[in-house]
């Protein structure tokens, strides 16, 4: 056969049957040969290309008749048909019927690793989307936010605009949600942000109609301009004539400019308009986030130097408090890093949680499979005795895990369809959840990882097939049942490892809990059952004493809704994050002058709804405090801690920037303003009534005379502020919703992987039942003895128990000492408590040890019940 030229020897390899290959290779081969010796090498290979030209035609048409598969009618046991197909047709229908005969074990195979399959296609989804996936700009990683986001103002930005030491562009922008008004259409609200005309020059993002901001629009005195996202495009109609068109936003015409293409965002996928803003060289107000392009060749590793100078130029410039000091820890992080933030660490830890049940679920299978191998360890010795090959035997087991592969990948498709949703409500994503989504190539993502975890499953088995002896599997076949000791060492130490990984993730889940547990035991000064919120915004073109009197009137007509015990409106809500933080002086005290405490205006009844704690004087009232009266003021015990020490607050003259004396009346508990855990900041409350600013966006607070009034608070409130003239609806909470969502991140993640731990359980129950429901059957005949020589049964099932203890203890030992090691990702969702935390740990591995005694038990009894007499006969 070596002696055949390769084309036509390929030809003849192709197409003659598997059956007939190496007979009619052998004969061409031997006649081509004697044609070379009796006529030359020339000639023999024009009759073998005659030959071949002649035989293709009939080889192809008998291929065709006898099918690819051998089990066409055309095939028969004497005309095989079909090239190497036929022991793989075979196999697989044979490992369909062991697992039509064994649903239980089929059942729980597919869906083990349909679990673990499904659920890391879906993280790996949003892990993409949000950690891989470009963002919509060029060359993000050139594009960096500057320290102090959302704090800088345009003095600052305006004197140091000319030039950015290391920064090409640099641009500012603030959020700006806006009143969008349409004729014939309702008032509503769109997401938007304004900002310096840079904006897209820096993110490096062209537009789809029209044109971006450019130099000028931001000048005092400019036509106000927009670009629109493509979503808003298209709900105005998609018309490409809106270019240069006046819309209304905030009650303010602006010209539309230009459309961004379909997918650009920033700086997150909720906003749906960019608006350019009116600088002003003399504001003062802290509110913008700095976002610049770094010069070229330049990295963010590399920019200490620019930042450095950049610090000492604000420093040169401008007077900073203490609290607000910029010139200290100067920092640039990537735009990534800004967008993702605390969603990080959230994301990983759901990773190595889906990969861990991912690793159970493979580890799991491979001891079901090692067990039921187990059963067929005599059957696999007679085979191989009576001349199959160990090609053959693993070709089998290899068949069996592809078929549980092929069944968990399509189980493993819809479980990430409906893991997908799961997660991208569970997880911190905030606005990133707008654009994540399930590509559905995750189907055969889903599909590969299950065949690739069912192959690797059948190596342990298929490697004990390997090794085994067929004489020694037939010699012991009438002493004992299953596979050797070999073998049976193997599966344990498999379910250990399983029990190990479980450990893990409970005691990550156990850590989670306990930093939830004491989060929420955080008192935030304020009433959060029983308190509805509804967020409206006013248009910005309105004056201030209109904004101030739809407000009031808005009040006043949540006030009057069946079910509400008071209702209050205020400009930021507690728990919402830092901000409106105004300078004051005081009276007497002059070294207290020129610091900030957090500014809140409300209404008469807000600290009523709210539930604050009077702690002296009182609070606002209706009849005595008024436009047209002396300015009063309520501060909190930190304010009164911090400017007041060891004296009585009240009747104390403070004064903002508009120098009206201010005299306090009243104080209150501390809430928590800012973050749930920061420490307690001074804040004062101040009257809408009496003071000449009031913001566009409003709060509204109505505390129900019961719990369950709050849903029907919601649904009237809805409609009171939809059917508005003047206000917008930007979205209805409760103050519930409120705090859970300052818990952040440990609260949504806890719940996750506290469902997953279930999973870990109920897998890790399963490999421990599996282990020692095999080792019984194994020991079948030795227990029969035993009992047969007088060990009570109660010994042999306490004898059973205890080996499903010891295997679970070492997992929970081995599992205990890998959470040690590897705690740290979980650090940053952590609250006051440690990595080792002896509760969390010491619950996650008495879980475990109490999962596998359970687990054991079953087994153990029916050891325990073994009937000598008819096990001694059967052998």
């Amino acid at each position: 056969m070596s002696g055949l030229p390769p084309i036509p020897a390929f030809l003849f390899r192709l197409l003659t049957p598997h059956a007939e290959r190496r007979e009619v290779l052998g004969d061409l081969a031997a006649e081509y040969a004697q044609h070379v010796r009796a006529r030359g090498r020339l000639a023999a290979r024009v009759w073998l290309w005659r030959q071949a030209a002649g035989s293709v035609p009939a080889l192809l048409r008998r291929g065709w008749w006898r099918g690819w598969s051998g089990f066409e009618p055309e095939a028969n046991r004497m005309q095989p048909g079909g090239p190497m197909f036929e022991s793989w047709i075979m196999d697989l229908r044979f490992s369909a019927r062991r697992l039509s005969r064994r649903p239980g074990y089929a059942a729980l195979a597919v869906l083990t690793l349909a679990l673990g399959a499904g659920g890391t296609a879906a993280i790996v989804s949003i892990l993409r989307e949000v950690m891989v996936e470009p963002l919509p700009m060029r060359d993000e990683h050139s594009v960096g936010i500057l320290w102090f986001g959302g704090s800088w103002n345009e003095q600052e930005f305006v004197s140091l605009r000319p030039q950015f030491p290391g920064f090409e562009r640099m641009a500012a922008y603030r959020p700006l949600d806006a009143t969008l008004e349409v004729p014939g259409r309702p008032l509503r609200l769109v997401r938007g942000i304004t900002s310096s005309a840079e904006l897209f020059e820096v993110l490096g993002a062209a537009p789809a109609l029209g044109r971006v901001f450019q130099a000028g629009d931001d000048l005092q005195g400019a036509q106000p301009v927009a670009v629109l996202s493509h979503g808003l495009w298209q709900d105005l109609g998609a018309d490409p004539a809106i270019l240069g068109q006046p819309l209304s936003l905030g009650g303010v015409p602006h010209s539309v400019v230009g459309v961004m293409p379909p997918g650009f965002w920033f700086p997150n996928p909720t906003v749906r308009v960019w608006t350019s803003t009116a600088l002003r060289p003399d504001s003062r107000s802290g509110m913008y986030t700095l976002v610049g392009r770094l010069e070229k060749g330049r990295a963010m590793e590399s920019m200490q130097g620019p930042l450095a100078a950049l610090a000492r130029t604000l420093g040169e410039r401008f007077q900073y408090m203490p609290q607000w000091d910029k010139t200290r820890s100067p920092s640039v992080s990537s735009v990534r890093e800004f967008l993702i933030g605390d969603m990080r660490a959230s994301l990983l830890a759901t990773f190595v949680a889906m990969a861990l049940i991912l690793g159970i679920a493979c580890v799991n299978v491979a001891a079901l499979m090692l067990g039921q191998l187990g059963g067929r360890s005599t059957e696999m010795a007679v085979r191989a005795a009576l001349g199959a090959g160990r090609r053959r035997l693993m070709q089998q087991l290899v068949m069996e895990a592809l078929l549980i592969g092929a069944a968990a990948g399509a189980a493993g498709a819809a479980l990430a369809a409906g893991g997908f949703r799961v997660l991208k409500a569970a997880l911190p994503l905030g606005a990133l959840a707008e654009s994540a989504e399930l590509d559905w190539t995750i189907f055969w993502a889903a599909v590969a990882t299950a065949l690739a975890a069912a192959s690797l499953t059948a190596l342990v088995p298929g490697l004990a097939i390997w090794r085994a002896d067929p004489q020694r599997g037939l010699a012991s076949s009438s002493r004992t049942v299953g596979v050797s000791a070999r073998g049976g060492r193997l599966e344990a130490g498999l379910v250990v490892g399983q029990i190990g990984l479980a450990v893990l993730l409970a005691s990550g889940a156990g850590l989670l809990l306990r930093s939830v547990v004491n989060l929420r035991s955080i008192d935030p000064g304020c009433a959060v059952a029983g308190v509805a919120v509804v967020d409206a915004t006013l248009p910005a073109q309105i004056s201030h004493d209109q904004r101030r009197l739809a407000i009031l009137e808005m009040t006043s007509s949540l006030a009057s809704l069946p079910g509400v015990k008071a209702a209050g409106a205020v400009q930021k809500l507690p728990l919402r994050g830092s901000g409106d933080n105004w300078g004051l002086t005081v009276d007497g005290k002059p070294e207290m002058s020129g610091t900030t405490t957090a500014f809140r205006l409300v209404t008469h009844e807000y600290l009523r709804a709210m539930g604050a704690r009077l702690v002296a004087g009182r609070l606002f009232e209706a009849a005595t405090d008024r436009r047209d009266t002396e300015m009063v003021v309520v501060v909190n015990e930190a304010m009164a801690a911090k400017y007041f020490p060891g004296e009585d607050p009240i009747g104390r003259v403070i004064r903002t920037s508009a120098q009206v004396p201010e005299r306090i009346i009243g104080v209150v508990g501390d809430m928590a303003e800012a973050a749930l855990t920061d420490a307690a900041v001074p804040a004062r409350y101040v009257l809408f009534e009496q003071i000449g600013y009031t913001p566009s966006n409003v709060s509204f607070v109505l505390a129900g005379e019961r719990e369950s009034d709050v849903p029907a608070l919601l649904a009237a409130a809805r409609g009171v502020v939809t059917g508005s003239p003047r206000m917008a609806l930007q979205q209805t909470t409760t103050m519930e919703s409120v705090f859970e969502h300052a818990v952040g991140a440990p609260g949504r993640v806890s719940s996750l992987l506290v469902l997953l731990s279930g999973l870990a359980l109920a897998l890790g129950a399963v490999g421990v039942y599996g282990v020692i429901s095999h080792s019984v059957a194994r020991r079948r005949r030795d227990f029969a003895v035993r009992i047969a020589l007088g060990l009570p049964p109660a010994r042999v099932t306490a004898q059973v128990i205890g080996r499903g203890l010891r295997l679970a203890v070492m997992g929970s030992a081995l599992g205990v000492a890998a959470t040690l090691v590897s705690t740290r990702p979980l650090a940053s969702l952590l609250y006051g408590v440690g990595g080792a935390d002896p509760a969390a740990l010491s619950g996650a591995a008495l879980a475990l040890v109490a999962v596998g005694a359970a687990a054991a038990f079953v087994p153990a009894w029916r050891a325990g019940r073994t009937d000598p007499a008819v096990v001694l006969r059967q052998e």
